[in-house]
């Protein structure tokens, strides 16, 4: 028998061993935010293009691209999983991708496997790689001199070694770009040139070097350029105002020899150490044998150059003897390091009151006096001369596609002509 008294004992006793039996007092899961994935999605969107989005795929990420291009749609799944924490890696992951797909004649998949490639193992010498990047230019694909690397490639690439080799350096290609290209304007060509290059630097990195992916550059966005000032065009009396204030003694009389050779042959300031002169089948000629990068390894061809004479007021051509005077060794003024003639010829001027007063008149045109002055001289007289554009072109050493960039403002229009024609039979007929 059990005492009354007892029972509150017993009954914990009971408890006691009840206790694993009863049901669990656990709380229901909470649910899961999403809120991540519409933000994951646009920063897709905003590395890549249309077209191109996320998705789950059995806990993984999987990145669906629908190419206008090759009416289709490719998948491929990656590596991370479908969470918020798999979306830093795998953005960086699709940027490589859409990098080595928009660059590439490949798959989706083949993209894909090249991006997983390249993120395997990091080059850390940024040095080395510089090195070898500006091997493979100059030496193997000849893509640029020394003059030009130092010119558009060493301001930009120097500084991203520096920035990098720094005590806080960036950790992405779209950081290390922002960081770089602050030094130029945004809008200005200098500062184009840079990013291009760096962009292709890399590049290189990243598909030679083996750099992880995350230093693929981001996709090059559209920048406002700045609003380039026209080029001011010489006349002939302008010309002989200029020569006329240069100083008559021997470096002078080198600038003027130097001014009347850019004025007659439409010459880069640059050319003027490239000339030279052949034996011809009429007789001496003078060459050009300057060639200038066109961009993709492309160079000018060497070229004659034929003249198109200064005239005085009345109208009177200049006979300078040009080419006589290169056959028998006239001296030329230094013009510096190879690339910077055009710097040489702009500094001597500037300083001579001539020039300033010739930039007055041009600014009052509100167009801009530069050394190339001399040289649209050329291209404005050859057109109002009614010379075939193909041949202009080829006078002055590029294509006609190149031509017309800069020089389609002196084709004649057919209007002033029309107009004349028109005139004229008024006045022949007397009404």
């Amino acid at each position: 028998m059990v005492d009354e008294a007892d029972f509150p004992r017993v009954w914990e006793v009971v408890g006691s061993y009840l206790a694993p039996l009863r049901p669990s007092a656990t709380p229901m899961p909470r649910a899961v935010s999403t809120d991540w994935i519409p933000v994951f999605r646009h920063q897709v969107r905003a590395s890549t293009t249309t077209g191109w989005t996320v998705t789950p795929s059995r806990g993984h990420v999987r990145l669906e691209v629908r190419d206008q291009l090759q009416m289709g749609k490719q998948g491929v799944t990656l590596p991370y999983v479908w969470a918020p924490s798999g979306c830093a890696d795998a953005l960086l992951r699709i940027r490589a991708i859409y990098a080595f797909y928009a660059h590439g004649n490949c798959t989706l998949t083949g993209a894909a496997q090249m991006a997983a490639a390249s993120s395997s193992r990091q080059v850390v010498n940024w040095g080395t790689a510089l090195t070898a990047f500006k091997r493979q230019r100059l030496a193997v694909e000849g893509r640029t001199s020394e003059a030009t690397w130092r010119a558009k490639y060493a301001p930009a690439l120097d500084a991203a070694v520096t920035v990098l080799q720094g005590q806080r350096p960036p950790t992405t290609a779209a950081d290390l770009c922002d960081s770089v290209l602050l030094r130029w304007e945004a809008g200005s060509r200098q500062r184009q040139i840079m990013r291009q290059n760096l962009h292709a630097f890399l590049r290189y990195c990243v598909e030679r070097q083996r750099f992880k992916s995350c230093w693929l550059p981001p996709p090059l966005a559209k920048e406002s350029r700045k609003v380039k000032r026209i080029g001011y065009p010489l006349n002939d009396m302008q010309i002989l105002r200029l020569l006329d204030g240069l100083p008559a003694d021997e470096a002078g009389a080198r600038w003027r020899f130097a001014v009347q050779l850019m004025a007659v042959y439409g010459l880069r300031p640059e050319e003027l150490r490239h000339l030279l002169v052949k034996d011809g089948a009429d007789g001496p000629e003078l060459w050009c044998s300057y060639r200038k990068s066109t961009g993709g390894g492309e160079r000018t061809r060497p070229r004659q150059l034929h003249p198109l004479l200064v005239r005085d007021v009345n109208g009177a051509p200049q006979e300078w003897d040009l080419r006589g005077r290169m056959q028998i060794g006239e001296q030329l003024p230094p013009l510096g390091r190879d690339g910077k003639g055009g710097e040489a010829v702009g500094t001597y001027l500037r300083r001579k009151g001539a020039w300033t007063q010739l930039r007055a008149e041009a600014e009052a045109q509100g167009e801009e006096l530069t050394p190339y002055s001399l040289r649209h001289r050329f291209a404005r007289e050859a057109h109002a001369a009614r010379l075939p554009v193909a041949t202009i072109a080829t006078a002055m050493g590029h294509t006609v596609a190149v031509h017309l960039q800069s020089y389609a403002r002196f084709q004649p229009d057919g209007v002033a002509d029309a107009f004349a024609a028109a005139n004229a039979q008024v006045l022949t007929s007397g009404c």
